[in-house]
């Protein structure tokens, strides 16, 4: 091997170390903080919010995990699989146009076929999001990408999503009052 082709081996492997490192660097401070109560996704970096997304998250029946885990896989277009069905990428597959599947078997963030969904507490335990903020948030992210799905709002929850909103106060009229008839 010749003097030159030596350094330029060696400069090839040390940028390509350095490559891996300042990723890994990244990938430390960069993660995905879902609120289960706000019902919202939050892209950080470090301490920093660098976007927030509506969503929605499993329902009563099937609520969505609580815990910090990692983006396992990631698939354009998906194909949704349950038992006796089979639905191909297209507007009627319930993933939506994108699948980001955690570490936790079964659980991801993914579209939906379903839009109105979305702020309500409705899927069967995943991160469900409308398809173009999937879109977006799966160009942002990459396999490893740390996910906190968090139950309870706690200071952090509320640094990053804002104070928690009061329920809605539901007024009903009783009958035969002019409210009840439409404000007469």
């Amino acid at each position: 091997m010749k003097r030159g082709q030596g350094y330029s081996r060696l400069r090839a492997v040390a940028v390509a170390i350095l490559v891996a490192a300042a990723r890994a660097q990244a990938l430390e401070s960069a993660r995905i903080v879902v609120s289960i109560p706000d019902r919202k996704l939050a892209l950080m970096d470090g301490e920093r919010v660098v976007k927030v997304y509506e969503t929605a998250v499993g329902a009563p029946v099937s609520p969505s995990p609580s815990g910090t885990y990692t983006i396992a896989t990631r698939i354009p277009n998906p194909t949704w699989y349950t038992p006796g069905k089979v639905v191909g990428p297209g507007k009627n597959n319930p993933l939506g146009t994108r699948w980001m599947g955690l570490s936790l078997k079964g659980f991801g963030i993914h579209g939906t076929n379903r839009p109105r969904s979305i702020g309500r507490a409705a899927s069967h335990g995943c991160i469900r999001m409308r398809n173009r903020d999937v879109e977006d948030l799966f160009e942002r992210v990459s396999v490893g990408y740390v996910v906190e799905l968090h139950g309870e709002r706690d200071a952090e929850i509320e640094r990053i999503f804002g104070a928690a909103k009061e329920p809605a106060t539901v007024v009903v009229a009783a009958a035969g009052t002019p409210a009840a008839k439409g404000g007469e």
